[in-house]
């Protein structure tokens, strides 16, 4: 735990230095989320999450490749709930505002080419 805390304190330059990463991590998902319409966010803005961004493709089956094919690029862990389904990332503190930038990058492609 001491070695977070310094991480965050020593690294990323402090508490108020990490919030502002992850504010400009989750915005910049949630934006192309609303901006591409083969992605919809069922949360209300005022209600998402800054850790947890949970979104959905217009069928399940699309899910399912979406969910595939980000697995075969690396990204792993974005299918969503056993019951609801959807797909949900995670931005904990750990991942890096490149690490969601290329997130974005391999869902600009998907969506492309799905031509959605």
């Amino acid at each position: 735990m001491w070695q977070i805390l310094r991480w965050i304190e020593e690294d990323i330059g402090g508490v108020e230095a990490m919030e502002k990463i992850n504010w400009q991590k989750s915005s910049a998902l949630y934006d192309f989320i609303d901006a591409t319409p083969l992605f919809d966010c069922p949360v209300e803005v005022e209600s998402r999450s800054r850790m947890n961004v949970v979104f959905k493709l217009p069928t399940k089956s699309l899910e399912q490749q979406f969910i595939q094919e980000a697995f075969e690029s690396g990204l792993v862990g974005v299918a969503g709930h056993r019951t609801q389904g959807g797909c949900r990332v995670s931005l904990y503190n750990a991942v890096t505002i490149d690490a969601v930038k290329n997130l974005i990058e391999f869902m600009d492609k998907f969506a492309q080419k799905t031509n959605y």
